[in-house]
């Protein structure tokens, strides 16, 4: 069989099978085979058509520059980061906010509605660095991290409790977390259904953490953070690397504010430079954390209902648009965001014109992505694309950040899906053992 038929019919059957959630636009695509020409550095596209885009109905606007921010006189020293929004409170999903990835950190809010972007907290604020993580609390503060990491030092994680209202560095409010919290090298966060947090370790052998709050409904953060206990992934046994199993929360010690010694003390399991986290709650107790990691190639899953954990996506992954294991075209995942059918999208941490991002499907909801899809990518010059977050006010706009390009001109795009492309010819064919056997999951992968 042809490549070309093998991935007509691929097609067909995507179209009318894995297409049918219908809550965004955003996955009524067919992969991206558009190539990725890089931007000269500093030329106008920089700021007006930065992205690959899969679809000519759909848009893309810059709505905030580094550029301008210093032209205004505010501190902005760039490496733009992580995304998240206002999810409650008054005028909820408005805002965005971001930290500063660069050695003189910072962080900054972007109003959706005006227009404004505003520097909320800058380098000499409790002197910290490489802000990478960004999450809205349930109490209504933001959390960042620092994603450097030293003993006691670094690592830190903190939280602005009055983050919209702040005018800026002056009467910002910024406090560590670390009351009870190790310091590890921060990326990912959330929070599941309990409130429990999660995140990673940013290393070589980096585990997986858990914080689970004495006051889990607290109303602020000196209530939440005040007491409760940090635990490890373990799989199996322990003491071992990127192992797919049933595992154990194992609790840390309250006293070592060393996360990687403390994880060590209980054989916690090691990732490949675990980075970004996502959660999907499917209901019914299932929900699942996935976080990337870099150094293998792979996203994981982990399951909370079964207390398992396995693959996501891997190299062996089928790729959609041709029908064989994605390879070494899917390279170094970092971030991770869900839109609102749920689908699961990968960032690379890549440089253009290798910097591509990836829709995974799992048709089944099992936690094992069955293909995975080019879903857009980034031209500018010498920049990685990063923070991926989908608005949850409209579920046909994305946001995303552009990080140290040549230009030094870092930008947050947004990206509107405004018209469900052409729909694909429905689905004439019964599918060959060729197709049938691509839906098969490595056994490597777990369930």
């Amino acid at each position: 069989m042809t490549s070309k038929f093998l991935l007509s019919l691929i097609l067909a059957w995507f179209g009318s099978a894995a297409l049918a959630a219908g809550n965004t636009l955003f996955d009524d695509v067919e992969p991206n085979l558009n190539a990725n020409v890089p931007i000269p550095v500093n030329a106008p596209e920089e700021t007006t058509d930065a992205f690959v885009l899969p679809s000519s109905t759909w848009t893309q606007t810059s709505i905030a520059s580094r550029n301008t921010q210093l032209a205004l006189g505010q501190s902005n020293s760039g490496l733009w980061d992580m995304i998240d929004s206002n999810r409650t409170g008054l005028d909820a999903n408005r805002y965005l906010f971001m930290p500063f990835e660069s050695n003189s950190a910072g962080a900054q809010r972007i109003d959706t509605w005006t227009g404004t972007t505003t520097t909320i907290v800058d380098a000499v604020t409790q002197n910290w660095a490489s802000g990478d993580a960004s999450r809205w609390t349930p109490w209504g503060g933001w959390l960042t991290g620092e994603e450097n990491w030293s003993s006691g030092n670094t690592g830190r994680l903190f939280e602005v409790t009055n983050p919209i209202t702040a005018s800026g560095p002056a009467d910002v409010i910024f406090v560590q977390r670390n009351n009870v919290l190790p310091h590890v090298s921060h990326e990912g966060l959330v929070f599941d259904r309990h409130n429990n947090l999660y995140f990673v370790d940013e290393d070589d052998n980096g585990s997986i953490y858990k914080f689970v709050s004495a006051n889990p409904n607290a109303d602020n953060g000196d209530d939440f953070f005040s007491a409760g206990i940090s635990y490890a992934l373990k799989v199996g046994d322990g003491n071992n690397v990127s192992i797919v199993g049933s595992f154990s929360w194992e609790p840390l010690d309250v006293g070592n504010v060393d996360g990687r010694e403390a994880a060590d003390d209980v054989f916690a399991t090691g990732f490949s430079r675990p980075e970004d986290l996502e959660i999907k709650d499917l209901g019914g107790g299932l929900e699942y954390v996935f976080f990337a990691a870099t150094g293998t190639h792979e996203v994981w899953t982990i399951n909370l209902k079964t207390n398992s954990v396995y693959r996501f996506v891997t190299r062996e992954t089928i790729d959609i648009a041709t029908g064989l294991a994605v390879g070494t075209a899917f390279s170094n995942p970092d971030n991770l965001a869900i839109d609102a059918d749920g689908n699961i999208y990968i960032v690379e941490d890549q440089r253009t014109p290798n910097a591509d991002i990836w829709r995974a499907i799992d048709e089944d909801n099992n936690g094992i992505a069955e293909y995975v899809t080019r879903w857009t990518a980034l031209r500018v010059t010498g920049a990685e694309p990063t923070g991926l977050f989908f608005s949850r006010a409209d579920p046909n706009v994305a946001y995303i950040n552009i990080q140290h390009p040549s230009s030094g001109n870092d930008q947050t795009y947004r990206i509107t899906a405004t018209a469900a492309p052409v729909p694909l010819a429905p689905a004439a064919v019964v599918l060959s053992p060729v197709l049938v056997g691509l839906n098969r999951h490595n056994p490597s992968n777990g369930p």
